[in-house]
């Protein structure tokens, strides 16, 4: 697998991004990186991105995180970020992108009772890895995300979207995200979700991971997804569903999350109002704030 490692350079005068990067090399070969805030023996929240984005989106719910004792975790996924970027797509897999992360969280930084938030695909493959190993796991957080298996249609606006990131010839990263988001991102921010993409070589992650996502029933991804929400809908662990109120692609998850899993009984569970697909950019510090009442409390 041949990969390409973004300049580090890059990332200077990232704004409110004050966080040193740290890498872990896994075990088949690419080096994923991370950063954190917050107290080292707090208890570890992991933030896990999505797509095109990276661990950067998560910097204002870090600070909340942060200022709650908690230990935020940030990771960039392979293929964003500072994490290294396998070169062809091809080399992308879901499979792997679950593996990828778990190695990172359980064996290279030996997490344990970890709250995991998902957002978008860091919900794909947080909701697995919380499936498949919950005695690592104390609290899920479901942010715009869901778990999809192909048995339920996906909206005609996320297939728009997999067919522009399929046939553009050149991927705007910071316009995928500007879509996704209500408010207006500064030019300085746009060009932080630019950073990690030098040129179209580095973006096979962003390109590959729409395609991941399962919407036929014979999926490869499907049957996994399948045992993961047999487990979820009776899993004893408290289960958080924060949404926000203007999300085309994911909203429709949440009602059947609180309609279908056990662990959301007897919360409360926040509706972010005015922010998109994006919330941690249009409501970072409300929904870091209910994130850390969630931990602090259950």
């Amino acid at each position: 697998m041949r990969t390409l490692r973004t300049p580090e350079e890059r990332f200077a005068n990232l704004p409110d991004f004050p966080y040193e990067p740290r890498h872990a090399d896994l075990p088949d070969g690419p080096r994923m990186a991370y950063v954190e805030a917050g107290p080292e023996d707090g208890e570890p929240v992991v933030l896990l991105h999505g797509e095109p984005s990276w661990s950067f989106l998560y910097r204002h719910v870090m600070r909340e995180l942060a200022a709650a004792g908690l230990r935020a975790i940030a990771p960039d996924l392979i293929g964003f970020g500072r994490s290294d970027k396998p070169v062809d797509p091809a080399d992308h897999t879901y499979a792997r992108h679950v593996e990828w992360t778990r190695a990172l969280l359980f064996d290279a930084l030996a997490l344990d009772r970890v709250t995991v938030v998902g957002q978008d695909w860091g919900g794909l493959i947080g909701l697995r890895i919380a499936a498949e190993h919950p005695e690592r796991v104390a609290r899920i957080v479901a942010a715009n995300t869901g778990l999809p298996s192909g048995d339920i249609p996906m909206p005609d606006v996320w297939h728009r979207f997999r067919d522009t990131v399929a046939s553009a010839p050149t991927l705007d990263i910071a316009r995928l995200v500007q879509a996704g988001c209500r408010t207006r991102l500064s030019d300085e921010v746009r060009a932080a979700y630019d950073a990690p993409f030098p040129d179209e070589s580095y973006k096979a992650g962003p390109r590959a991971l729409p395609g991941l996502v399962p919407i036929t029933p014979d999926d490869p991804a499907a049957p996994a997804n399948r045992a993961a929400w047999q487990i979820l809908t009776t899993l004893d662990r408290p289960f958080l569903v924060a949404f926000s109120d203007g999300d085309p692609i994911t909203g429709g998850m949440a009602p059947i999350m609180l309609k279908a899993v056990a662990g959301t009984a007897g919360l409360s569970h926040p509706v972010i109002a005015g922010a998109g697909h994006f919330l941690q950019e249009d409501a970072g510090t409300e929904l870091g704030r209910r994130i850390a009442l969630f931990v602090t409390s259950t």
